[in-house]
C-alpha cells in the first residue's frame, strides 16, 4: 500500500511538472509571437506622409498613365500592423485605397491585404524578405473583374538608401503573360 501511495505522488508530482513545464513553452512561443521584431520596425519607416507618383499600364504595349498623390502610413496595434492610405486619381476620378501590412512572427511571412474605390474585392498576397535585392517580394491573387475568376499578381517593395520608397506591381494580359502593371515612387 505504501508503494502504490509513494508511486501515486512521484507520478502527480512528475505530470506536474511536465504541464507546468508545457504551460512555460506555450507562454514562451506565445510572447515571441506576438512581440514585434526586426521586421515590425523596418515597416515602420513607411509611417508618415509620402507624395506619390504612380506609373499605370492597362496593356502592356500602351504608354504608361502618370498621376501623383499622396500615402500616410501608420503603426496600429502595438507596432504590429501598418496601415498606408493612398489618394490620387485614375481614370479621370478619384481614387482611394488602403492596405493593412504585416509580419507573422511564426510563419516568417509579410501579409498584405489591399481594397480601394475601384472595387468591391479584396487583393490578398503575402511574400519574404529578399535579402539579395533588399525587397519584401510578394505574391498573390484578386479578382479579375472581367471574368469573375481569380487572377495571380505579385509585387516588390523596396525602401531605398535615401528613405524613398519604390513598388512595382504585375499581373497579366489577356493571354496570360505577365507584365508590369504600377510602378509607385514614394518620397517625403
Amino acid at each position: 500500500m505504501k508503494k502504490l501511495i509513494l508511486f501515486v505522488i512521484v507520478f502527480v508530482f512528475a505530470f506536474s511538472s511536465i504541464n507546468t513545464f508545457s504551460q512555460d513553452d506555450e507562454m514562451k512561443k506565445w510572447m515571441e509571437y506576438m512581440t514585434p521584431g526586426d521586421m515590425h520596425k523596418s515597416m515602420a519607416k513607411c509611417v508618415g506622409t509620402w507624395k506619390t507618383h504612380n506609373k499605370m499600364w492597362m496593356d502592356p504595349n500602351t504608354p504608361a498613365t502618370e498621376v501623383d498623390g499622396t500615402s500616410t502610413g501608420e503603426m496600429i496595434l502595438g507596432d504590429r500592423y501598418l496601415v498606408m492610405k493612398h489618394k490620387s486619381t485614375m481614370m479621370g476620378m478619384p481614387f482611394e485605397g488602403m492596405s493593412i501590412d504585416g509580419y507573422d512572427n511564426a510563419t516568417k511571412v509579410f501579409n498584405s491585404i489591399w481594397i480601394d474605390n475601384m472595387g468591391t474585392g479584396i487583393m490578398y498576397m503575402n511574400g519574404k524578405w529578399n535579402e539579395s535585392t533588399k525587397t519584401i517580394d510578394y505574391s498573390g491573387q484578386m479578382v479579375d473583374p472581367m471574368t469573375g475568376g481569380m487572377t495571380d499578381i505579385r509585387s516588390t517593395m523596396k525602401t531605398n538608401d535615401d528613405g524613398s520608397m519604390y513598388m512595382e506591381m504585375f499581373g497579366k494580359d489577356k493571354s496570360g503573360k505577365e507584365f508590369k502593371w504600377m510602378e509607385m515612387t514614394m518620397t517625403k
